[in-house]
Order: structure tokens, then sequence, then C-alpha cells
């Protein structure tokens, strides 16, 4: 009987023996397929953080700094009443009378004149006259701003650059904008200790009072069937003196070149300022033709074989009087030579 018992638990004692061990192996593959799979998640997120794909950053261009394409002009609003105690429709309508034909066999005798207004001169006022009606502010500068900001399409006009003065070069709204303004210009930004924090792009103020010499380029030319002298405008172009932010004065610079025979249909609708009677006033188109200013000759064809204006030329370079004096010795030979086909 004890033989028996003894070997029933030997029994009993294999049988758990051999239960444990089964138990701790089934224990270490569900461990190892634990890890491994961590390995392999592991490894997966590994190739995806270094997939050049997912990791390359797209870089945006800086965008340029938008084009300005408006010119200075102060905005006039329209009268919603009639603003004169007359209906005065006669300037809307107003054309200019068409030039008299020259035909190139009768001229024979041509020069060609570059000319400089001074508007602060007493009889050059009418430029500078700053008044608004409805159709803009009635400065000169003003007028050509608009003529240009309108552009051909809409009855303006072209405007050429400065780079010569036989028109050659057109330029857009935002090429004379820039031109007109000087560009713009990087002004600091500070915090409240004086550091500075950053930079703002802005473009200069324009005064349009700035603006008070222009050039004018004509053709002098004898028609020998009607014996008499035309002179006949090619274009006008407004100066402005450059002084760079170190001080230094370059002198006055040509901004642009307006064609003169397109401006005429402009010019006939604006009116010229009279001080003596308001109801008496001439278009700008009238003043012109009828020579109601005074400019200084600074350059001519007139034994001129460099090509020279008479601040360049020899002798008159350091002497501003010499030089008025001989645009006005200029003036004369021209006079004169119409004088001297008379007899009397």
């Amino acid at each position: 009987m004890k033989t028996i018992i003894a070997k029933f638990l030997v029994v009993v004692i294999c049988f758990g023996v051999l239960g444990n061990a089964a138990n701790a192996q089934t224990k270490k593959k569900r461990s190892v397929k634990k890890r491994t799979t961590a390995k392999k998640t592991t490894n997966a997120q590994t190739k995806a953080n270094i997939n050049p794909t997912d990791t390359a950053m797209v870089i945006a261009p800086t965008p340029p700094p938008p084009l300005v394409d408006s010119l200075p002009m102060q905005t006039v609003k329209k009268s919603l009443r009639n603003d004169a105690a007359i209906e005065r429709n006669l300037v809307k309508d107003r054309t200019p009378l068409p030039y008299e034909n020259l035909r190139e066999d009768d001229a024979i005798y041509r020069q060609k004149l570059w000319l400089e207004i001074d508007t602060r001169e007493k009889i050059n006022l009418p430029f500078r006259y700053s008044a608004n009606e409805d159709n803009g502010n009635q400065r000169f500068i003003s007028i050509l701003f608009k003529a240009i900001q309108d552009g051909p399409d809409n009855g303006g006009v072209t405007a050429f650059s400065a780079v010569d003065d036989r028109f050659t070069t057109p330029m857009t709204v935002a090429e004379v904008a820039k031109v007109v303004s000087g560009g713009t210009v990087e002004v600091p930004i500070t915090d409240s200790l004086g550091n500075v924090t950053s930079y703002k792009t802005v473009t200069a103020e324009v005064n349009l009072d700035s603006f008070y010499k222009f050039r004018i380029k004509e053709e002098v030319i004898f028609d020998k069937e009607s014996s008499r002298l035309f002179f006949r405008i090619l274009g006008i172009a407004p100066l402005k003196r450059v002084i760079t932010s170190a001080g230094v004065d370059l002198g006055e610079t040509e901004l642009f070149w307006v064609y003169y025979p397109d401006m005429r249909p402009i010019f006939a609708k604006y009116e010229v300022y009279n001080g003596k009677n308001y109801g008496a006033r001439m278009s700008w188109e009238e003043l012109f033709e009828s020579r109601m200013f005074h400019g200084r000759i600074i350059k001519s064809t007139l034994d001129n074989p460099y090509d020279q204006y008479l601040n360049q030329e020899t002798g008159l370079k350091q002497s501003p009087m010499l030089q008025l004096l001989q645009g006005e010795k200029i003036k004369n030979k021209i006079f004169n030579y119409e004088q001297n086909l008379w007899s009397y």
C-alpha cells in the first residue's frame, strides 16, 4: 500500500514539472513575437522618416515688391452741380486745328532748338496754376501725368524714356512712376530701445510743385512758299533735380519725353490761367502755338558739329551768363535769316 502511494506521488510531481516547463516555453515564444513586432514597427517608422519625399521642405521664393503703377496725382471729385454761371461745353468739344502742310522741297531752312522753361518766371506762372476743376488739377505737370496714366487706349499718350530725345523707347506707367518718385526706400523700424528690428519698403512722397522746369524740343522751318518761319514743337520733358542720400547734387535731369503732336488734342481741353480776365482764357494748345511762354535756348543744331549743350561747350561751361547770351545770339541769327530775305 505504501509503495502504491509513493509511486502515485512521484507521477504527480513529474506531471507538475512538465506543465511548468511547457508554460515557460509558451511565455518565451510570446515575448519573442512581441519584440520582433516592435522591431518591425521601429524599422518602419525609421524608413518613413528618412524618406526624402516626406522630409523635403519646399521654400517659397520671396515675392518681388509690388509695382507702383499710379502716378502722383491729386484725386479731384467732379462737381455734382454746375460750378459756373454759364454752360461751358466749348472746352469739352474743343479740338486743335490741323497743321499746315509743309513740303520738303519748300523747307529751305531748318534748325532744331532745345529750350528750357523756368516756371518761376512771371510769364510762365500759368504752368504752376494749382486749382482743381472737373477735369482734374490744373498744374501743367498734373496734365502730363493724367495723360500718361490714361494711356493711348483711353485717350492718353505714351511716355518715352529720357535715354534720348528721339522717342525711341516707350515706358510703362510703372516705369514712369518709378522715375518720378525715385524708386523705393528701405526705412528702418526700431523698438522702444532704439534697436533696429526690421526694415520697411516705402515709396518716397512726391511734391508736384518740385517740377518747375520743363524742356521743349522744336524745329524752326522757313517755308519758301509762304515766306515765313514755322515753329513746330516736337516734345516736352519735365526736369527734376536729383540729390543723393549723401547730399550730393547730381544736377537736373529729364524724367521722360512726351510727343507734343500726341498731346495737342489733350492740351486743347485744358484752359490756361488768366489773371486779368477769367472769361478770356486760351487753351494750352493755343498757348504753345502762339508762343506765349519764355524759354532760353540750351542747345541747337546751328554751328554745333559736336552736338553739345551750351553748358558743355568750351568757354561756356563755367559761365551761365555767357550761356544765356549765346542762346540769345542763336535766336537772333534765326530771326535775321528771315529778315534778310526781304528787301526794303
